[in-house]
């Protein structure tokens, strides 16, 4: 009877260790399991809103182009008396970069850690997320003389934007002068680019606002998906036909976003803007048409307008003096945040007027990041699709 009692005490201990393990592996199971992240509503980084039509003093807007308040839609009733309420389910598109102080790109961000907000109220996110949808990037190049960037810099930084690009990518390169020519379509063709490239040369006067209002309105218009334009050039505009204003306020409403890569030819002598006085010696004659290009008033209008159109757009200047390996890695640092990018989507939560402007802030709940993005659209414009 004694020998049964131990026996059973024996039995018992072994089942009690036996479950004891099965406890602890299950508690060690479960801690291996990644815990939800918990974000610090107090601690993030956003984009900011940035100052607009930065026009230098006395800058006068064309009478033709000063902007036309948008007129209310009549109410439109049914055979009740009902009045008719139409549902305009309109998506708004936004790419955004994400990167550190130091310029370096941040992955892996995930919706949660995003919020949007539309004339500072918080809008739902339809969709976040990186694309692996080609784009199409107009190359603009500005074929004016500079003495710190040769037309063989040009064609070689070009052509290494273009081999940082996917195959399936595809591009368009333009060159201005007097006049913007195209020197091919959209093509995936790299021969074909790299043909167009070599073919830009130097030429008289700067049609720099016409050079934007043809790939803006007539090369991107016809093309579906991502666009972007880069835009080589000093800024300065010497025989367009369009405007500042009015080729800004395109670009704002288009869903193209620009990177300007900015070089400053004033301290050149003054050789930019379409004036040939710094090739050959100065025997090229000079364009001098309009009165521009010549003072320090007239290169800072230039710099101003390549800032808005980053801005307005979503993009930034590139400043390739202010850019380790110069030309060719600004080039390079273009491709790269092209490819890098976030698509960012939501409905607005209350109906605009066609022409009404909405501000937009992207906040990541992560801190001292710096987050790139458009801070505005036009309703009705080409970022907003249905």
């Amino acid at each position: 009877m004694k020998a049964a009692t131990i026996l059973l005490m024996l039995l018992l201990g072994v089942a009690a260790f036996a479950q004891s393990g099965r406890r602890i592996k299950k508690t060690a199971t479960a801690t291996t399991d990644a815990p939800a992240p918990v974000i610090d509503e107090d601690v993030f980084s956003e984009s900011r809103a940035k100052p607009r039509r930065i026009y230098p003093k006395n800058y006068q807007l064309p009478k033709n182009e000063q902007t036309v308040a948008a007129v209310e839609k009549e109410p439109e009733y049914d055979e009740n008396g009902e009045e008719i309420i139409s549902v305009d389910a309109t998506l708004v598109q936004i790419p955004v970069s994400i990167y550190d102080r130091n310029g370096l790109y941040i992955p892996n961000v995930r919706i949660e850690e995003v919020k949007v907000f539309e004339d500072g109220q918080e809008q739902e996110i339809a969709y976040f997320g990186t694309s692996e949808k080609p784009f199409t990037v107009a190359l603009l190049i500005d074929t004016s003389p500079s003495t710190s960037y040769k037309i063989k810099e040009i064609r070689a930084a070009a052509k290494a934007f273009v081999a940082e690009l996917k195959a399936e990518d595809s591009v368009i390169v333009i060159e201005f002068d007097g006049d913007p020519q195209v020197l091919t379509e959209a093509t995936k063709n790299r021969a074909s680019i790299y043909r167009a490239i070599d073919r830009a040369d130097f030429g008289g006067g700067t049609a720099l606002y016409d050079a934007v209002d043809l790939t803006i309105n007539k090369e991107l218009k016809k093309i579906e998906g991502r666009k972007a334009i880069v835009l080589f050039t000093d800024g300065v505009d010497t025989v367009s036909r369009r405007s500042y204003y009015s080729t800004v306020t395109d670009a704002e409403e288009s869903d193209a976003i620009i990177f300007p890569i900015y070089y400053n030819t004033f301290l050149d002598g003054g050789s930019g803007g379409g004036l040939l006085g710094g090739i050959n010696g100065g025997a090229i004659p000079q364009n001098r048409s309009r009165g521009r290009g010549n003072s320090a008033e007239e290169y800072s209008l230039g710099k101003a307008y390549l800032e808005d159109l980053a801005i307005s757009t979503g993009g930034r200047v590139f400043r390739p003096e202010s850019t380790p390996g110069g030309l060719t890695r600004a080039f390079q640092g273009i491709a790269e945040e092209l490819r890098m990018q976030y698509n960012l989507g939501y409905y607005p939560d209350r109906d605009g007027t066609p022409g009404e402007r909405r501000s937009i802030k992207v906040r990541v709940y992560r801190p001292k990041l710096i987050v790139q993005a458009r801070d505005s659209y036009i309703v009705g414009s080409d970022i907003t699709s249905k």
